[in-house]
């Protein structure tokens, strides 16, 4: 992801740790290293956090969603985008920004490469959303995708995202 979007001319800083070797309080951690390189970094103005997916049911079948690209098997990815419906938290008031961004970038993956977004996850739910006006939440995969899907979706990511940015300057 980040090199398919360097190679389209967008600047990146792309931050490798890992804050969920403990699940409970992994996005207080990625909120801390978030606001790290915020601070190192005024000019950032679009965040992308990626994870990856589980799809497991109740009797332990697990998900593997792909999509072929180009003849190539890629994991589908999915966007989520959090709010603050009632606006009591207070420090969430431009959600609608985030949601605005995260629905072009799917409509735009839908143009270039269709089937390789599951449909979009919208919910009352930070994810840490509230540090920038372009934040996104990214899932690609599950855990049973292999690596190789799961860079391939990055690549074709990072092509969308920055055909995305491009439209919106």
């Amino acid at each position: 992801l980040a090199k398919a979007l360097e190679a389209r001319g967008i600047g990146v800083v792309h931050d490798t740790t890992v804050n969920d070797t403990a699940f409970n309080g992994s996005y207080a951690r990625s909120w801390e290293v978030l606001q790290k390189n915020l601070a190192e970094h005024p000019g950032i103005q679009v965040t992308i956090d990626v994870h990856r997916d589980s799809m497991t049911t109740e009797e332990g079948l697990k998900y593997k969603p792909t999509v072929e690209v180009g003849g190539r098997k890629a994991a589908q990815a999915m966007l989520l985008a959090g709010c603050d419906a009632d606006g009591s938290w207070g420090d969430f008031p431009d959600w609608r920004q985030n949601l605005r961004l995260i629905l072009k970038v799917q409509q735009k993956a839908q143009e270039l490469y269709g089937g390789l977004m599951r449909p979009l996850n919208f919910s009352n739910s930070k994810y840490n959303m509230n540090a920038t006006t372009g934040s996104m939440l990214i899932e690609v995969g599950t855990e049973v995708n292999t690596v190789a899907e799961a860079r391939y979706t990055g690549q074709l990511l990072g092509e969308v995202i920055a055909e995305t940015l491009k439209d919106c300057a």
